[in-house]
């Protein structure tokens, strides 16, 4: 079938109305929106770090303490998931990534003007994390639904943004701060992050219509065929063929709305389009947020996967400038370590959507290699000498963060998790559920430094996080056509129940009533 696109009368505002999934079309500007919104939410979150001793130094506080900050910023962004999901539903994507792009803004420049590192918990933490919530859960909610395809391949590639940003602020605010300080550098990032209002103007709602074919009429049947049909099907006495009136067993005239046409009016009928019978049933609802994923068993592995990995998520960009710099390594040097690991996570998300846009391949089996490799560079930071050392383990570490943070997000629409139907409430969950590592990480990681006075040990937290994840995502594809498929089935046996019960003689009682008729008529 031809794909088609319904006229709009305003640009930006009017929905897209698409007989199927366009791969493209007005599907490029939103990835391009996406990609602006990843560099201004997730790119300022990971460059953070470069605020970080001066934030230590101007409040008098430990690291634990400053790491509140983010760990409470993503614990927001996480946990109001669902609120993000229930208000795109109900509002549309565009009104609510314009809303987040404001809290977002309006966090950081308040921030700027700080005086305690508990206003930094409520303007970064609250005020801009459910900012950031809002803004990048429905943007990249509906990306996915403009491709199919290319979905993965366009999802890595758009959310590269944040691996540019952390690239070009890192060196860009280091440079700023040294200039006019690092309260005026924050200010500075908040009126930036207003882009985000804009680029949420251009999320075009998107409708896939089915079109409508004409079926071809089917085959006259025979009399006693039909008749035997006719009794099975609507339990309808075929004695009311006597009055001339030919009852069918056409999906429309379901029992309760059977309709009697007469035979001249037939033909008209079979001209029209099944989909435009009033007989059809309403389309159902639209729930604002289903929680029926979580009886999904192989969601619920898919979930713990993102709450341990989330772990390894943040804490290493948080981290590798202090970390370099207890190492002897210059604050500029610092930067260039943090800028290569954005760059070397561009490559990443490009090769994990390149690979997972091959067909036919199993996507969630290339993930679990990709989050065992993850393990592995966290396990070799400690081991790490040096300014080339820290560069070599930082570019191993960033490509291989590219080929998991970029993809498993998407990856709920692909039918070995949730699937496309169900993703823009699946997501809204598994980010909830994310919260909490998101909440936790960050300081658990602080305390271990603060204890051990050594932040080797907050790379050794992430790596056993991501080796937990790693153990769930393993579980996933076995729960999806194992046990989890099995019980289903064992449940809608049961909810079934056994199938109506019918006299015996039924049919051969009618079919004895119509060759009785026929014989009287012959008769006569």
């Amino acid at each position: 079938s031809k794909m088609t696109v319904k006229a709009v009368r305003m640009p930006c505002t009017s929905a897209n109305v698409y007989t199927k999934v366009p791969d493209g079309g007005w599907g490029w500007t939103v990835a391009f929106a996406f990609f602006v919104v990843e560099a201004l939410t997730y790119g300022i979150i990971k460059s953070f770090g470069v605020f970080f001793n001066d934030l230590m130094e101007s409040f008098d506080e430990t690291n634990s303490r400053i790491s509140w900050i983010i760990s409470i910023c993503v614990f927001v962004q996480t946990f109001t998931a669902p609120l993000s999901t229930v208000l795109s539903n109900r509002f549309g994507h565009r009104l609510v990534v314009m809303a987040g792009g404001l809290l977002v803004s309006t966090g950081m420049v308040i921030a700027s003007f700080a005086r305690s590192v508990v206003d930094m918990y409520v303007t970064i933490g609250v005020v801009s994390g459910l900012g950031y919530c809002l803004s990048f859960l429905p943007t990249v909610t509906i990306l996915s639904q403009y491709f199919d395809k290319r979905r993965s391949l366009v999802t890595a590639v758009a959310s590269t943004g944040e691996c540019f940003a952390v690239f070009s602020f890192a060196p860009a605010i280091t440079a700023l701060k040294e200039q006019i300080g690092w309260r005026y550098s924050m200010l500075s990032v908040g009126v930036l992050q207003l882009g985000i209002t804009a680029c949420g103007s251009l999320l075009r709602p998107i409708v896939i219509r089915e079109q409508e074919e004409v079926k071809a009429q089917p085959p006259e049947e025979s009399t006693e065929t039909k008749y035997m049909l006719e009794n099975e099907q609507t339990c309808t006495s075929i004695e009311s063929i006597d009055s001339g009136v030919d009852i069918t067993t056409s999906p429309s005239n379901v029992p309760g709305k059977t309709k009697a046409e007469p035979k001249s009016e037939e033909p008209k009928q079979h001209g029209q389009n099944p989909v435009e019978n009033n007989s059809t049933p309403p389309a159902p609802k639209t729930k604002l947020l289903d929680f029926s994923v979580m009886r999904d068993y192989s969601f619920i592995c898919y979930a713990f996967f993102g709450l341990f990995a989330t772990l390894g998520f943040f804490a290493p960009s948080l981290y590798i400038i202090p970390l370099s710099r207890s190492l002897g390594i210059g604050k500029d040097h610092s930067a260039y370590i943090l800028s290569a690991m954005a760059i070397a996570e561009v490559f990443g998300r490009i090769f994990a959507g390149w690979v997972l846009n091959k067909k036919p391949i199993r996507k969630i089996y290339i993930e679990l290699i990709c989050v065992v490799l993850l393990s592995v560079a966290l396990v070799a930071f400690p081991f790490a000498s040096g300014f080339w050392g820290l560069m070599i383990c930082s570019v191993y570490f960033g490509f291989m963060l590219g080929t998991v943070a970029g993809t498993h997000i998407p990856l709920l629409a692909e039918d070995d998790v949730v699937g496309i139907e169900r993703m823009s409430s699946a997501a809204g969950v598994y980010v909830f559920i994310q919260s909490l590592a998101g909440l936790a990480g960050p300081p658990l990681a602080g305390v271990l430094v603060d204890t051990t006075k050594n932040y080797s040990s907050a790379f050794y937290s992430c790596a056993a996080g991501m080796v937990l994840g790693a153990i769930f995502l393993a579980l996933v594809r076995p729960c999806k056509t194992g046990l989890c498929h099995q019980q289903q089935q064992q449940v809608e046996v049961s909810t079934a129940g056994p199938p109506p019960e019918l006299p015996d003689d039924f049919i051969d009682m009618d079919i004895g009533k119509a060759e009785n008729s026929g014989k009287g008529s012959d008769s006569v």
